[in-house]
């Protein structure tokens, strides 16, 4: 399971940029299905550098792999990667069903960076865990 966010004023598409977004809807997605699992709602803001709002927008996104957008600013994509968050720019507005489908076959066939990425790190995270937890109940290697 990987958390994914879309910029979006309708939960419905991808239709914002990042630093000006008004919303964000935030999926759980595994190859199976797509729950929605987190919405939310930042005031209408200008397009004007005002870096103080992008720190609550990247706190909100913390434990997603990756936010879709329509446009991004260079210090924002350096505040999302240092949290963790992959951002993806499109083109044109995207279905966010659509996309989610995209992603949650990209989680079965594999091949998509960011995607093989987060897998990887969320196995690593649950083998350090168990190993943790053996090492509470006294087991030794």
């Amino acid at each position: 399971m990987i958390k994914v966010a879309f910029a979006s004023t309708d939960r419905t598409r991808v239709n914002q940029h990042f630093g000006a977004a008004e919303g964000f809807a935030v999926y759980e997605v595994t190859p199976e299905r797509a729950t929605l699992v987190g919405v939310a709602e930042f005031a209408e803001e200008a397009m004007d550098g005002n870096e103080d709002k992008l720190a609550a927008k990247v706190d909100f996104l913390a434990g997603c792999a990756a936010v879709y957008v329509m446009a991004i600013g260079a210090s924002a994509i350096k505040k999302l990667m240092a949290a963790g968050v992959q951002p993806i720019r499109i083109n044109e507005v995207d279905a966010i069903d659509d996309l989610l489908l995209e992603i949650s076959k990209a989680m079965s066939e594999g091949g998509v960076a960011w995607i093989d990425r987060a897998i990887a790190l969320q196995e690593k995270a649950k083998a350090e865990d168990r190993f943790s937890a053996m090492e509470e109940e006294g087991w030794e290697g």
